[in-house]
Protein backbone atom coordinates (compact mmCIF):
# COMPACT_ATOMS: atom_id res chain seq x y z
CA UNK A 1 0.00 0.00 0.00
CA UNK A 2 1.30 3.44 -0.93
CA UNK A 3 0.97 6.34 1.51
CA UNK A 4 -1.30 9.25 0.64
CA UNK A 5 -0.12 11.27 3.62
CA UNK A 6 3.33 11.96 5.08
CA UNK A 7 3.53 12.96 8.74
CA UNK A 8 6.82 14.57 9.79
CA UNK A 9 7.70 14.57 13.49
CA UNK A 10 10.49 16.80 14.89
CA UNK A 11 12.75 16.03 17.81
CA UNK A 12 12.45 17.42 21.34
CA UNK A 13 13.05 20.96 20.08
CA UNK A 14 9.71 20.84 18.29
CA UNK A 15 10.81 22.75 15.19
CA UNK A 16 8.13 22.02 12.56
CA UNK A 17 10.43 23.45 9.86
CA UNK A 18 13.12 20.85 10.61
CA UNK A 19 11.84 18.47 7.92
CA UNK A 20 11.04 21.11 5.27
CA UNK A 21 14.30 20.70 3.30
CA UNK A 22 13.74 16.94 2.97
CA UNK A 23 10.07 17.39 2.11
CA UNK A 24 10.91 19.89 -0.62
CA UNK A 25 13.20 17.31 -2.23
CA UNK A 26 10.68 14.47 -2.19
CA UNK A 27 8.83 13.74 -5.43
CA UNK A 28 5.73 12.27 -3.86
CA UNK A 29 2.09 13.11 -4.49
CA UNK A 30 0.87 13.15 -0.91
CA UNK A 31 -0.52 15.37 1.80
CA UNK A 32 2.31 16.68 4.00
CA UNK A 33 1.73 17.35 7.68
CA UNK A 34 4.45 18.88 9.85
CA UNK A 35 3.87 18.35 13.56
CA UNK A 36 4.89 20.74 16.33
CA UNK A 37 4.81 20.11 20.06
CA UNK A 38 2.49 22.18 22.30
CA UNK A 39 4.31 24.24 24.89
CA UNK A 40 7.65 23.93 23.08
CA UNK A 41 9.42 26.44 20.84
CA UNK A 42 6.80 29.15 21.25
CA UNK A 43 3.85 26.88 20.40
CA UNK A 44 0.76 27.40 22.55
CA UNK A 45 0.30 24.90 25.37
CA UNK A 46 -2.46 22.30 25.27
CA UNK A 47 -3.85 21.50 28.72
CA UNK A 48 -5.21 18.15 27.50
CA UNK A 49 -1.68 16.83 26.90
CA UNK A 50 -0.10 15.75 30.17
CA UNK A 51 2.38 13.09 29.06
CA UNK A 52 3.99 11.51 26.03
CA UNK A 53 1.08 9.11 25.51
CA UNK A 54 -1.32 12.05 25.26
CA UNK A 55 1.07 13.57 22.74
CA UNK A 56 1.02 10.33 20.76
CA UNK A 57 -2.78 10.36 20.83
CA UNK A 58 -2.74 13.82 19.24
CA UNK A 59 -0.63 12.43 16.38
CA UNK A 60 -2.69 9.24 16.05
CA UNK A 61 -5.76 11.34 15.25
CA UNK A 62 -3.94 12.65 12.19
CA UNK A 63 -3.35 9.11 10.87
CA UNK A 64 -6.66 9.10 9.03
CA UNK A 65 -5.58 7.56 5.69
CA UNK A 66 -2.65 5.47 4.43
CA UNK A 67 0.23 7.28 6.11
CA UNK A 68 4.01 7.22 6.26
CA UNK A 69 5.50 8.46 9.54
CA UNK A 70 8.88 10.19 9.30
CA UNK A 71 10.43 11.03 12.66
CA UNK A 72 13.52 12.61 14.18
CA UNK A 73 15.07 11.69 17.56
CA UNK A 74 12.45 11.81 20.38
CA UNK A 75 9.82 12.33 17.71
CA UNK A 76 10.54 8.72 16.84
CA UNK A 77 9.24 7.58 20.22
CA UNK A 78 6.05 9.61 19.73
CA UNK A 79 5.73 8.21 16.21
CA UNK A 80 6.06 4.63 17.39
CA UNK A 81 3.51 5.10 20.16
CA UNK A 82 1.16 6.58 17.55
CA UNK A 83 1.68 3.73 15.09
CA UNK A 84 0.95 1.15 17.79
CA UNK A 85 -2.44 2.82 18.29
CA UNK A 86 -3.40 2.75 14.60
CA UNK A 87 -1.18 0.21 12.78
CA UNK A 88 -3.68 -0.59 10.04
CA UNK A 89 -3.24 2.83 8.39
CA UNK A 90 0.55 3.19 8.60
CA UNK A 91 2.32 2.03 5.44
CA UNK A 92 5.95 3.07 6.00
CA UNK A 93 8.14 4.30 8.85
CA UNK A 94 11.33 6.35 8.77
CA UNK A 95 13.27 6.76 12.00
CA UNK A 96 16.27 9.08 12.19
CA UNK A 97 18.74 9.07 15.12
CA UNK A 98 16.16 7.98 17.71
CA UNK A 99 16.22 5.70 20.73
CA UNK A 100 13.03 4.17 19.38
CA UNK A 101 11.76 3.70 22.91
CA UNK A 102 14.17 0.87 23.68
CA UNK A 103 16.73 0.69 26.52
CA UNK A 104 20.07 2.10 25.41
CA UNK A 105 21.87 2.24 28.77
CA UNK A 106 24.29 -0.37 27.48
CA UNK A 107 25.38 1.98 24.68
CA UNK A 108 27.79 4.80 25.35
CA UNK A 109 26.13 8.03 24.24
CA UNK A 110 25.99 11.67 25.22
CA UNK A 111 23.09 12.57 27.53
CA UNK A 112 21.28 15.51 25.95
CA UNK A 113 18.73 15.93 28.73
CA UNK A 114 20.60 18.11 31.29
CA UNK A 115 21.50 20.76 28.72
CA UNK A 116 17.99 20.66 27.25
CA UNK A 117 16.37 21.15 30.67
CA UNK A 118 18.75 23.98 31.59
CA UNK A 119 18.13 25.79 28.32
CA UNK A 120 14.36 25.26 28.37
CA UNK A 121 13.17 25.19 32.01
CA UNK A 122 9.56 25.96 31.09
CA UNK A 123 9.21 23.13 28.56
CA UNK A 124 7.08 20.07 29.40
CA UNK A 125 9.05 17.08 30.69
CA UNK A 126 7.46 14.46 28.38
CA UNK A 127 10.72 13.74 26.57
CA UNK A 128 13.24 14.10 29.38
CA UNK A 129 11.27 11.83 31.73
CA UNK A 130 10.43 9.08 29.24
CA UNK A 131 11.57 5.65 30.48
CA UNK A 132 9.34 3.25 28.54
CA UNK A 133 10.51 0.06 26.86
CA UNK A 134 8.81 -0.68 23.52
CA UNK A 135 11.10 -3.54 22.48
CA UNK A 136 8.48 -6.32 22.46
CA UNK A 137 5.94 -4.13 20.66
CA UNK A 138 8.43 -3.07 17.98
CA UNK A 139 8.86 -6.71 17.03
CA UNK A 140 5.25 -6.67 15.86
CA UNK A 141 5.65 -3.71 13.49
CA UNK A 142 5.87 -5.43 10.09
CA UNK A 143 5.75 -2.43 7.75
CA UNK A 144 8.95 -1.35 5.93
CA UNK A 145 11.15 0.60 8.34
CA UNK A 146 14.04 2.81 7.21
CA UNK A 147 16.62 3.68 9.88
CA UNK A 148 18.93 6.62 9.11
CA UNK A 149 21.95 7.35 11.28
CA UNK A 150 25.11 9.42 11.03
CA UNK A 151 28.55 8.17 12.00
CA UNK A 152 29.35 11.43 13.84
CA UNK A 153 26.43 11.61 16.26
CA UNK A 154 27.44 11.45 19.94
CA UNK A 155 23.80 11.59 21.12
CA UNK A 156 22.54 8.63 19.10
CA UNK A 157 25.49 6.57 17.85
CA UNK A 158 25.15 4.06 15.04
CA UNK A 159 25.05 1.20 17.54
CA UNK A 160 21.54 2.32 18.54
CA UNK A 161 20.45 2.10 14.92
CA UNK A 162 22.01 -1.34 14.69
CA UNK A 163 20.13 -2.43 17.81
CA UNK A 164 16.83 -1.25 16.35
CA UNK A 165 17.65 -2.93 13.04
CA UNK A 166 17.87 -6.20 14.95
CA UNK A 167 14.44 -5.68 16.52
CA UNK A 168 12.20 -4.63 13.62
CA UNK A 169 11.33 -7.59 11.38
CA UNK A 170 11.40 -5.52 8.15
CA UNK A 171 13.99 -2.76 8.54
CA UNK A 172 17.02 -1.39 6.73
CA UNK A 173 19.77 0.77 8.25
CA UNK A 174 21.53 3.51 6.29
CA UNK A 175 24.57 5.27 7.78
CA UNK A 176 25.55 8.68 6.42
CA UNK A 177 29.23 9.62 6.62
CA UNK A 178 29.78 12.79 8.62
CA UNK A 179 26.16 12.92 9.79
CA UNK A 180 25.48 14.26 13.27
CA UNK A 181 22.22 14.51 15.25
CA UNK A 182 20.79 17.13 12.89
CA UNK A 183 21.65 15.30 9.67
CA UNK A 184 18.04 15.08 8.44
CA UNK A 185 18.09 18.86 8.15
CA UNK A 186 21.70 19.70 7.37
CA UNK A 187 22.27 16.78 4.99
CA UNK A 188 18.80 16.77 3.43
CA UNK A 189 20.26 16.09 -0.04
CA UNK A 190 21.64 12.81 1.29
CA UNK A 191 18.58 11.91 3.33
CA UNK A 192 15.79 12.69 0.87
CA UNK A 193 16.80 10.10 -1.80
CA UNK A 194 16.85 7.39 0.86
CA UNK A 195 13.35 8.29 1.97
CA UNK A 196 12.15 8.61 -1.62
CA UNK A 197 13.31 5.07 -2.39
CA UNK A 198 11.82 3.77 0.84
CA UNK A 199 8.37 5.25 0.17
CA UNK A 200 8.26 3.45 -3.17
CA UNK A 201 8.50 0.06 -1.43
CA UNK A 202 5.39 -2.09 -1.22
Amino acid sequence: MKPTKLIFLPGAGGNRAFWMPVSNLLNHSSIREFIEWPGIGGVEEDSSIKNINDLADSVTIKIDQPTAVIAQSMGGVVGLLSILKRPELVTHLVLVVTSGGIPVDDIRSEDWRPEYIEANPSYPDWFTNYTGNLTDKLMGINIPVLLIWGDSDPISPVSIGEKLDGIFPNSHLEVITGGDHGLANTLSKNVAPLIQKHLNKD
